[in-house]
C-alpha cells in the first residue's frame, strides 16, 4: 500500500508541474525534491507516471519549468559526482534523476528549437552571478558538459558503480571522487587491465542505468533527417565525451570493451541457469556494445589535433590519422596479441551463442544482441588493421564466418531483417579482400548447425557457396542488389579454393545457368555482369586450383551446353525481342513515367509482414550507387537504399606466379597457394558520375528515385570488364539508365524504363569480352577423353569419371594464366550514413525496457506501428 501511495505522490508532483501556469522557482526545493525522492524505485514507474503528452505540453506551455527540471536534475548528479554517493538514499536520488533525464531528453531532441538548450549556459546563471568574470570557464559551462562530466565521474564512483578499494574501506572518510584514479577501477579484466573485480548485481544495474542515459544523450542523431548535410556537423555529445575533456575516457573505453568481450552467457553450463537466476550482466553488456558502436562511428578528423593523449606521445598509425575521438584512437592503437586474442575470443563466443545446440531444449541462455556485435566487429576491423590481420591469420576467422552465414540464411526471406543481411555481407566482403581468408576456407566444415540447406561433406568454402546460392534462389526480392556483393566474395576467394564438393559445384553451375538465359541477359543493362562474375570464378579455379577440383570440372563437362549456348548467344534484334517477349509482359519495359517495377524471382518469398503488436521501422534513403535496395534492422522500410559493388570496391591485381601457381605451372599449384602473393593495387577506372541532387527518394515513382539525396559517389567500371577496357557509347547510355535489381536466380526479371532497350551493338559489346577461352579449351581437351573412357570401359558411374579427372592434367594446354583481381571493400559517404542509420534503428528497437524513444518524432528512419488485428 505504501508503494502505491508513493507512486501517487510522484504522479501528483508531475501533474502539478505540467498544470502550473506560472514558473516554479528553482529555489523551491520542497517541490523539486518530489521528483528524485524515494517515491519511485524503478525506471518503468518513471516512464509510466510521466506520459509523453504531458512532457510535450510542458515543453510547449511551460518551457521555463521544463528547463528548471532539467537543470535541477543535472545539479543533483553534479553534486553526487563531487561528494560521492555511498548512502542508499543518495544513490536513489541519483538514479531517479538519471531516469527522469532519460525520459525527458528525447522530447527535447525532437524539437529543433530545444536542441541547443543543453549547450547554452545554465538557466538564470548570468543574472545570479556577480563574480562571473573571476571564474569564466567554470561558471559558463554548458549544461550538457556538466551532465557528461557528472555521468563519467559517477561511472567510477566507489560503492555505487565500482567496488571501493581496500584502502578506501580502511579509511574513515572515503577518497574524494574527484581525486581518485579511475584507471584502478576498470570494470573487468581484459585489455590493459589484469584484475577482475568481484561482480555485483547492484553495481551492474547502476552502471546500466547511467549508460542508458548516456546513450539517450547521444541519440540526438535520431532526430536529424537521413541526408548527408544534416550529419555534417559532429554530434556534440559524443565529441565531448570522447575528447580529452573527459578525464575518464581511457578507463571508460577499456571498461566497455572488456565487459563486452569477457561476458559468457553460458557460464558454468548448468542447464536452465538463466531461468533460475537473474543475469544482471547481460543488460550491461548490451548497452555497453551500443555505446561502443555509436562512439566509434563518430570519427571526425581534426588536422590540428594534438599528437598526445594524457601527456603520452603517440605514433600516427597512418590508417586514419589522429581524430578528436579518443575512443577511436585507443582502439586503433591496441596491438598486443593477448589483447587481440581476448577481443576475438569474446566476440566469437557471443556470436556463436545462438548456434549452441544441447540435448535439453531451451536449456542454454541465448543472447539477442548479435547485430550490435557484428557492427562492433566491423568497427574494430575498420579502425585497427592490425586486428583485422590478426583475425585473418587465425583460424578463429571461421568462428566469425559460421554465425554470419547462419544469420544470413535465417534472415534471407524476412524483409524486417534486410539490414542484418547487409552488415553480414559487408563483413564478408571486407574479409574476402584478404588472401588469408580464402586460404582459411579450405578447412573442413564439421560444425553441424541446424539450417535448411542441403547436406554436404566439404569445407567452409562449400558452406559459403551453398548459403549464398540459397540466398539468391529463395531470398527476399529486396536482397537483389546484394547479389553483386555475394558473387564478388566468391570471386575473391576462388583462386584459393582447393577442393569444392559436388553439391557446391552444382550450385555454382545452377547460378550460371540462371544468369545466362537470354531473356535475363537482355532485360537489364547490367545483368550480364553476373555472368562475368561466375565465369571468373570458374577461370580462377581452373587456372590456379585445377588439382583437387575434379567435382567442379566434372560438373562443367556435364553442363557444357550452358557454355556453348552462351558462346553462341544471338545478337540480332529479332532474337533479342523474341527472348523478351517469350518471357511475357512482366519482362517488357514499363511505360514511360511509370514506376520502375521489380519482378520477383522464381522461388523468392514475398515480403513478410511484421507480427501484430510489433514495431515496423524503415530506414530512409542513403546515396550509395546505381542499384537500389531496401535496408532495415529488425525493420521493414518504405524508403530505398542504393548500393552497388562497384562503388564499394577497388581492385588489387595479383600477377600469375606471385604466390598462386597456375595449373599450367605444375602439379603443386595447391601447395603454392600458401605463399603470400605480391599485390599491385590498381583502382578501377571511374565511370560516369551523376550530378549532385537533393531530396529524399520516394518508393512510388522512378522519377523521384532519380532525385536521390546528396551527390552520388563515383561509379567504377564494371568489375567484369578488362581494366583497360573503355566503355562503349551504348554501355555509357546503359549505365546512366536507372538500374533496378541487378540479379536474380532461376528467374528474376527486372523491368526498366523505355529510355533503354537492348540493341545488337550493346549485346555484341560485352559478348565479345566473355572470358570463355579457358573453359572452352578445357572442354575441348577433356570432353573427348571422358567420352572415350565411357565408351571403352562402358562406364555409367560418375565416381570412375571423377577418379580419371583427379589424375588428369592440363599442364601446357590452357591459355596463359590471367591476373587475379581481388576487389577490396572501399567505404564511401553512402555506406557511412547507412551504417549510422542501421545502427540507430537497431538501438531504437532493442531498447524497449524502458521504451526510451518510443512514440517520439525520430527522423533518421521511419517507424510504423502495426496494430493488433
Amino acid at each position: 500500500m505504501g508503494g502505491t501511495d508513493s507512486k501517487l505522490n510522484f504522479r501528483k508532483a508531475v501533474v502539478q508541474l505540467t498544470t502550473k501556469t506560472q514558473p516554479v522557482e528553482a529555489g523551491d526545493d520542497a517541490f523539486w525534491d518530489q521528483f528524485w525522492a524515494d517515491t519511485v524505485t524503478n525506471v518503468s514507474d518513471v516512464f509510466a507516471l510521466i506520459p509523453a503528452a504531458e512532457i510535450r505540453a510542458l515543453r510547449e506551455e511551460s518551457p521555463s519549468n521544463l528547463a528548471t527540471l532539467c537543470y535541477k536534475a543535472v545539479e543533483k548528479l553534479v553534486t553526487a559526482a563531487e561528494t560521492g554517493c555511498t548512502a542508499p538514499k543518495e544513490q536513489q536520488v541519483v538514479l531517479n534523476s538519471v531516469r527522469l533525464l532519460t525520459r525527458v531528453l528525447p522530447y527535447i531532441f525532437e524539437d529543433a528549437d530545444w536542441r541547443g538548450f543543453f549547450w547554452s549556459t545554465l538557466p538564470g546563471q548570468t543574472a545570479n552571478l556577480e563574480s562571473l568574470d573571476e571564474f569564466p570557464e567554470e561558471e559558463s559551462l554548458p549544461l550538457a558538459q556538466s551532465l557528461l562530466n557528472a555521468l563519467a565521474d559517477l561511472l567510477f564512483c566507489p560503492d555505487f558503480t565500482v567496488v571501493a578499494s581496500k584502502k578506501q574501506h580502511a579509511a574513515e572518510k572515503p577518497d574524494d571522487p574527484q581525486s581518485i584514479d579511475s584507471c584502478e577501477y576498470i570494470w573487468e579484466a581484459g585489455v590493459g587491465f589484469a584484475i577482475s573485480p568481484p561482480h555485483s548485481a547492484q553495481l551492474d544495474q547502476n552502471r546500466t542505468e547511467l549508460l542508458k542515459l548516456l546513450l539517450t544523450c547521444f541519440s540526438e542523431t535520431m532526430y536529424l533527417p537521413p541526408v548527408s548535410d544534416a550529419h555534417s556537423i559532429p554530434n556534440q555529445w559524443i565529441t565531448y565525451l570522447c575528447s580529452s575533456e573527459n578525464r575518464h575516457a581511457l578507463p571508460l573505453f577499456t571498461s566497455l570493451i572488456n565487459v563486452v568481450c569477457a561476458y559468457d552467457p553460458v557460464g558454468y553450463g548448468m542447464p536452465y541457469n538463466h531461468l533460475l537466476f537473474h543475469d544482471s550482466r547481460e543488460p550491461l553488456v548490451e548497452v555497453a556494445s551500443q555505446i561502443l558502436v555509436v562512439t566509434l562511428d563518430h570519427t571526425q578528423s581534426n588536422p590540428n589535433a594534438s599528437n598526445s593523449i594524457d601527456g603520452i606521445e603517440l605514433q600516427d598509425s597512418g590508417e586514419h590519422g589522429l581524430t578528436d575521438n579518443l575512443f577511436v584512437n585507443y582502439l586503433s592503437r591496441i596491438h598486443r596479441e593477448e589483447d587481440f586474442r581476448f577481443i576475438l575470443k569474446g566476440l566469437t563466443r557471443l556470436l556463436n551463442n545462438p548456434l549452441i545446440q544441447t540435448y535439453l531444449p531451451g536449456s542454454t541462455k541465448k543472447i539477442a544482441f548479435h547485430q550490435e556485435l557484428l557492427v562492433l566487429f566491423w568497427k574494430m576491423c575498420d579502425h585497427n588493421k592490425k586486428f583485422l590481420f590478426y583475425v585473418l591469420k587465425s583460424s578463429d576467422v571461421l568462428d566469425v564466418l559460421v554465425p554470419i552465414l547462419y544469420h544470413l540464411n535465417d534472415a534471407r526471406a524476412d524483409q524486417s531483417r534486410v539490414g542484418l543481411m547487409h552488415i553480414g555481407v559487408f563483413i564478408l566482403l571486407l574479409l574476402s579482400g584478404e588472401r588469408n581468408f580464402g586460404v582459411r576456407l579450405n578447412k573442413p566444415y564439421s560444425v553441424r548447425v541446424p539450417m535448411d540447406i542441403p547436406v554436404f561433406t566439404g569445407t567452409h568454402a562449400d558452406f559459403l557457396v551453398i548459403v549464398f546460392h540459397k540466398i539468391i534462389t529463395s531470398g527476399h526480392q529486396r536482397l537483389q542488389p546484394l547479389y553483386d556483393c555475394l558473387l564478388t566474395i566468391i570471386v575473391n576467394v576462388s583462386p584459393y579454393l582447393k577442393s569444392l564438393s559436388m553439391v557446391s559445384a552444382n550450385k555454382l553451375l545452377h547460378l550460371l545457368e540462371a544468369f545466362s538465359t537470354p531473356w535475363f541477359l537482355f532485360s537489364n543493362p547490367s545483368n550480364h555482369h553476373l555472368v562475368f562474375f561466375i565465369l571468373e570464378v570458374f577461370n580462377n579455379i581452373i587456372q590456379y586450383q585445377f588439382d583437387g577440383n575434379s567435382n567442379l570440372v566434372y560438373t562443367i563437362i556435364r553442363k557444357r551446353n550452358v557454355f556453348h549456348q552462351l558462346a553462341n548467344l544471338p545478337t540480332d534484334q529479332v532474337s533479342i525481342t523474341q527472348a523478351l517477349t517469350r518471357r511475357g509482359k512482366k519482362s517488357a519495359p514499363a511505360p514511360t513515367g511509370e514506376a520502375v517495377e521489380q519482378t520477383m524471382m522464381e522461388g523468392a518469398l514475398p515480403p513478410v509482414d511484421a507480427e501484430p503488436g510489433t514495431l515496423k521501422a524503415s530506414l530512409a534513403a542513403t546515396p550509395g550507387s546505381d542499384s537500389e535496395s531496401t535496408i532495415s534492422s529488425h525493420l521493414s522500410d518504405t524508403d530505398e537504399y542504393r548500393f552497388g559493388v562497384a562503388s564499394m570496391t577497388e581492385t588489387s591485381k595479383v600477377m600469375p606466379g606471385e604466390g598462386v601457381e597456375s595449373a599450367a605451372g605444375g602439379a603443386e599449384g595447391g601447395e603454392a597457394a600458401t605463399d603470400s602473393p605480391t599485390k599491385e593495387e590498381k583502382p578501377v577506372q571511374p565511370q560516369t558520375q551523376q550530378p549532385p541532387q537533393t531530396g529524399v527518394s520516394d518508393t512510388e515513382s522512378s522519377a523521384a528515385e532519380s532525385q536521390q539525396s546528396t551527390s552520388k559517389p563515383k561509379m567504377e567500371s564494371p568489375p567484369s570488364s578488362p581494366p583497360d577496357a573503355t566503355p562503349t557509347a551504348e554501355e555509357k547510355r546503359a549505365m546512366t539508365t536507372q538500374r533496378t535489381a541487378s540479379v536474380s536466380s532461376s528467374g528474376t526479371a527486372t523491368t526498366v524504363s523505355t529510355e533503354w532497350r537492348g540493341t545488337p551493338e550493346w549485346v555484341q559489346s560485352w559478348k565479345q569480352k566473355l572470358p570463355l577461352q579457358t573453359i572452352m579449351r578445357l572442354l575441348q581437351v577433356l570432353v573427348p577423353q571422358v567420352e572415350k573412357i565411357c565408351i571403352d570401359k562402358g562406364l555409367t558411374d560418375e565416381s570412375e569419371i571423377l577418379k580419371f579427372l583427379q589424375h588428369g592434367t592440363l599442364v601446357g594446354l590452357l591459355p596463359v594464366p590471367h591476373p587475379i583481381l581481388i576487389r577490396k571493400y572501399q567505404a564511401n559517404s553512402g555506406t557511412t550514413l547507412w551504417f549510422r542509420t542501421y545502427m540507430w534503428g537497431v538501438i531504437y528497437l532493442r531498447n524497449v525496457e524502458p521504451p526510451i524513444w518510443y512514440d517520439t518524432a525520430v527522423k533518421l528512419f521511419e517507424v510504423q506501428r502495426i496494430k493488433d488485428s
